[in-house]
């Protein structure tokens, strides 16, 4: 199948594959999670906003039995289309269950968060949302400010590392099968657009913002289908095997219920998110599948880093979505170590 420039839809996604019983497990008990819930770790909602006055909420996932001394606090958000009850809470509980105070938290314009219009998408409000969940654990009693790092995955993995580089509190950066949002939505995916596909996406784009301010409503992009036809690329069977099916799918996730705004591409074509990332002084771990689509804008995100504090690691035999909540492929240890080691 011949892939063709889209416009504000699937370069939204970041997918992962389990198995569906976990689903099941994890509407026990009113727990609105795609996970089952972890006995070892107390989760409380809270609310922070971000410096454009958007309030942002967030789900705190503490360990119930927390050491007498502040301890290290991670936010993490993504993937791009998600929502917190997704694969970021389950990275979250994860780490809380090994030690560390961690904010799982929707992203401006999508699931509990503040901010109209719904569904849109901004390099730099999104890269800001980052940066106030900084703000809130900076301030949370049990956090040290001096040790607070972030993880970023799909999208917002773009975001982390340009959150990395506005934001000297952030000590330390990991990524998870990261997407490079500026450059997929000025490019196509394998960067299969030139000049003229691109202008011509823009007239296609601000023809739409006219209707759009005629109408008084915002068109919407395409997202995953309702059913596959078996002719799509098998990264998109792959997003649809989470979103779609009681594996990952969440009522608000933008990318299991709805479509992004089709108008958001256009501030990512115009902005390059990852034009400073040659200065993050910080720690830095890319992770990402041997066997993603979407391996090389780790790959190449990874060659304009400098300083030994920083690595790129491959996950073995794994796809893009195998990082989402696949316990056999993410590596928590090595998430783990790099925190402990980076966060001291």
């Amino acid at each position: 199948m011949k892939l063709k420039p889209i416009i504000g839809t699937l370069i939204t996604f970041g997918i992962l594959i389990t198995g569906g019983a976990l689903m099941s497990e994890a509407k026990v008990n009113n727990w609105d999670k795609t996970f089952p819930k972890s006995n070892k770790v107390n989760v409380q909602k809270v609310h922070f906003k971000n410096r454009y006055g958007i309030e942002l909420t967030g789900d705190l996932y503490t360990p119930k039995t927390l050491p007498s001394a502040k301890t290290a606090g991670i936010a993490i958000s993504g993937p791009f289309g998600a929502v917190k009850e997704q694969a970021s809470g389950f990275y979250a509980q994860t780490l809380a269950e090994r030690g560390f105070i961690t904010l799982a938290f929707d992203p401006s314009y999508t699931g509990e968060s503040a901010g109209k219009p719904r569904d849109v998408a901004s390099p730099d409000i999104n890269t800001e949302d980052f940066s106030a969940a900084v703000d809130f654990l900076s301030n949370y009693k049990d956090v040290d400010s001096e040790r607070i790092g972030i993880i970023g995955i799909c999208g917002f993995g773009g975001f982390g590392l340009n959150a990395a580089v506005i934001d000297t509190r952030i000590k330390a950066t990991v990524t998870s099968t990261m997407y490079d949002m500026s450059r997929v939505n000025a490019n196509g995916y394998f960067d299969a657009m030139d000049e003229k596909a691109r202008y011509e996406l823009r007239q296609t784009l601000n023809k739409q913002r006219t209707e759009d301010f005629k109408k008084g409503t915002y068109a919407k992009g395409t997202g995953l289908p309702e059913k596959l036809t078996g002719e799509e690329p098998q990264f998109v069977k792959d997003y649809y095997g989470y979103y779609k099916t009681p594996r990952g799918f969440h009522k608000r996730s933008i990318n299991s219920n709805g479509n992004w705004n089709m108008t958001s591409s256009l501030s990512f074509m115009n902005m390059p998110i990852l034009t400073y990332s040659n200065e993050i002084q910080s720690a830095v771990l890319m992770i990402h599948g041997e066997k993603a689509h979407s391996r090389y804008f780790s790959e190449d995100a990874f060659k304009q880093l400098k300083g030994d504090n920083k690595e790129l690691y491959i996950v073995p035999d794994a796809n893009h979505v195998d990082l989402y909540d696949n316990l056999e492929k993410i590596p928590f240890d090595k998430i783990e170590a790099f925190f402990k080691e980076y966060l001291k």
